[in-house]
């Protein structure tokens, strides 16, 4: 199960960073903290074609991180190496996992249809970018404890 979780984490960390990518666009912001349309354009047109546009394609991430969990819970339900991995293993991933389910996709849904005023889409620019490091920094240290110790 130990190549199964750390594939998928792998995958998972290839797809943050392409996501990343745009996302640190959100970084330079105006003045007036909103962020430059030039920026804001790049990024929402990165997130309609990866979140709406690339189906059925883009159900390849949710399916991985479902695949993902599912080799860690049978790594929990296995008990074997350190009794701890497993579980430290449920927390990287399932933070990450659950945030972009809960808060991140939707979110780039929504910047990718660019209904919103320029101060809600930089807003929005600016939550995707943090959370997405956050999920970069758990599924790379889940990375880390799988190789090192798993």
């Amino acid at each position: 199960m130990n190549a199964v979780v750390s594939a998928g984490a792998g995958f998972l960390l290839a797809v943050l960073w392409f996501d990343l990518m745009f996302d640190v666009q959100a970084r330079a912001g105006a003045g007036n903290g909103e962020v430059s349309e030039h920026a804001l354009a790049s990024i929402a047109a990165y997130y309609a074609r990866v979140t709406t546009a690339a189906r059925p394609m883009n159900r390849l991430v949710a399916a991985v991180m479902l695949a993902t969990l599912a080799a860690i819970v049978a790594e929990i339900a296995k008990g074997t190496g350190p009794s701890w991995l497993p579980w430290a293993s449920l927390a990287l991933a399932a933070l990450p996992i659950g945030l972009a389910g809960a808060r991140t996709v939707p979110a780039a849904v929504r910047l990718g249809a660019r209904r919103d005023s320029v101060e809600v889409q930089s807003r929005l620019a600016r939550r995707v970018l943090a959370e997405h490091l956050l999920c970069f920094v758990s599924i790379a240290a889940l990375i880390g404890v799988q190789l090192g110790w798993g």
